[in-house]
């Protein structure tokens, strides 16, 4: 089984400044991502792939080990390019320069680190387990729910739950069908996935792994700080 491993990491960040590489724990932000990508190739023989635009990025990479030519083009170094064609050309970029077509991507995303090689392993047994599956990608259970707690205004300028229940009105939100959070933090795809050209994880044939730990992504200032003193301080209750 040949095994792609990407790591998507843009210089620029307008929400945390430098946040890919910024210290956390003692730690570059980067290097928990490529700690864990390093330790499940070992498992499973993947290669590893550092997409980024940014010279302090890849040297901070280099540090981890992680060693790579490809620089991410312009085109695709904005905040506006979506994640899946940033993965699709480093994809292209590897195959070429290996003069081989990988099976499996795997997408680790930088600003989601809160996962461990369990998961990663028992996702990727999700998807051998089904073979039609054109991706996975990984969330928690959410803890608002559209068909009880969940509004939006409607075209007559009022508001409602943004899902009705086909079975009716949903009294409780134990009652409610269960719904997901995407947390962001890794999203399997086979190689035919990106034949797709879609720019959209949700396909027909999309597939979830539920974290029962904590998972979060770095979105704001306050969001690192929660996360490096989860880090510090041993509140995890489970090893990255």
């Amino acid at each position: 089984m040949e095994t792609l491993i990407t790591i998507c990491a843009r210089g620029g960040s307008k929400g945390i400044p430098g946040k890919n590489i910024k210290p956390i724990a003692g730690k570059p932000l980067i290097g928990y991502t490529i700690e864990q990508a390093k330790k499940l190739s070992e498992k499973i023989n993947a290669k590893i792939a550092i997409s980024t635009d940014d010279a302090s990025i890849k040297k901070t990479a280099e540090a981890f080990g992680v060693f790579s030519d490809y620089t991410r083009p312009d085109e695709l170094a904005t905040d506006t390019v979506g994640k899946i064609e940033t993965i699709a050309d480093i994809v292209k970029y590897e195959e070429t320069k290996a003069n081989k077509r990988f099976d499996f991507v795997l997408d680790l995303d930088v600003t989601s680190p809160l996962r461990t090689i369990e998961d990663l392993q028992n996702a990727l047994q999700i998807m051998l387990d089904n073979p039609e599956a054109y991706n996975l990608f990984s969330v928690n259970k959410a803890a608002r729910n559209p068909y009880f707690n969940m509004v939006e205004k409607n075209s007559e300028g009022y508001y409602g739950l943004v899902k009705t229940n086909p079975n009716g009105t949903v009294m409780s939100r134990q009652a409610a069908p269960e719904v997901y959070d995407l947390n962001a933090s890794f999203y399997w795809y086979r190689r035919r996935f990106f034949d797709l050209n879609t720019k959209s994880v949700f396909t027909d044939k999309a597939l979830i792994y539920e974290m029962k730990h904590m998972c979060f992504d770095l979105d704001h200032p306050v969001d690192f700080l929660f996360m490096e003193y989860l880090l510090k301080n041993d509140k995890l209750d489970f090893e990255l």
